[in-house]
């Protein structure tokens, strides 16, 4: 996995910080970055515990992300506190909601470290510009079934079309990273799976989060260019070169500098895979 830098993660796989020995079997998955959860997947009765446990215990500490629970909870300061001193890839922020929260976590961690705030809320939506403003944020995260709750929504696809739509436009103004979109948690169906990230890509996400080794690979695959989708974009740029800026088709159909550019971006992706 990549360390602090630029490449753009597809797939973060939630690890229990209960069931922190699986940390080593989650990198393996192919997951391009593994989150160490404090927040949803510990009971309250075992926050304690689980924070003692990722302590002592984290293998590969300055290389996972940890979720921390969020800013209104009890465990929110020691939480982050502990990302600090484990100098953490990063920290998730739930339920991120204001940028003084996320200037306050800033403050207690390393200079590089990651910054990404999960939109769970209707206030944390409305401030996604402000959020995204924050120094240290990588970018958006998109906590779709919290959201339906707090907005008393039913439906994760044209239900939240609108607020999919905005997280996107709030990171592209912000020019930070694609954002990450939420879980699938019907875990079985790995059509489901397929199906979920592909619409995510096509409105502009970059990422998708996921909760069993088994979406790994499959969300990477739908994130990654297709031979086809390579195949057009070095016709393109080939057919670009030879014009040297003139007018030019390719596969019956004009190209200009946006269907240049998008042709390199699709290259460039393909170089990373």
């Amino acid at each position: 996995m990549a360390t602090r830098q630029e490449k753009i993660s597809r797939s973060y796989l939630f690890v229990p910080a209960t069931r922190i020995e699986r940390v080593p079997k989650a990198f393996a998955s192919g997951a391009h970055a593994v989150i160490v959860d404090l927040e949803d997947a510990v009971a309250p009765a075992d926050k304690r515990a689980a924070r003692d446990m990722v302590a002592r215990g984290c293998p590969n500490a300055q290389s996972v992300l940890i979720r921390v629970n969020g800013p209104d909870t009890e465990w929110f300061e020691d939480d982050v506190k502990l990302c600090g001193e484990l100098r953490a890839l990063g920290v998730v922020v739930s339920k991120a909601e204001t940028p003084e929260q996320l200037r306050h976590v800033a403050s207690q961690l390393p200079a590089g470290a990651l910054i990404l705030p999960l939109v769970e809320t209707a206030r944390g939506y409305a401030n996604i510009v402000t959020l995204c403003a924050v120094s240290g944020v990588q970018r958006l995260m998109f906590g779709n079934i919290d959201f339906q709750l707090d907005l008393g929504i039913d439906g994760n696809r044209d239900e939240l079309l609108y607020f999919r739509s905005g997280i996107v436009l709030a990171s592209r103004l912000a020019n930070v990273q694609p954002p990450v979109d939420g879980v699938t948690v019907d875990i079985e169906n790995v059509e489901r799976v397929q199906d979920d990230t592909f619409y995510a890509k096509r409105l502009g996400f970059g990422g998708k989060l996921c909760i069993h080794p088994r979406q790994i690979a499959l969300v990477n695959a739908c994130f990654s260019p297709t031979a086809d989708e390579i195949a057009w974009a070095q016709r393109v740029v080939d057919a670009a070169g030879v014009a040297d800026g003139g007018a030019v088709q390719v596969d019956g159909k004009m190209v200009d500098r946006p269907v240049l550019l998008k042709a390199q971006g699709i290259l460039r992706e393909a170089v990373h895979d």
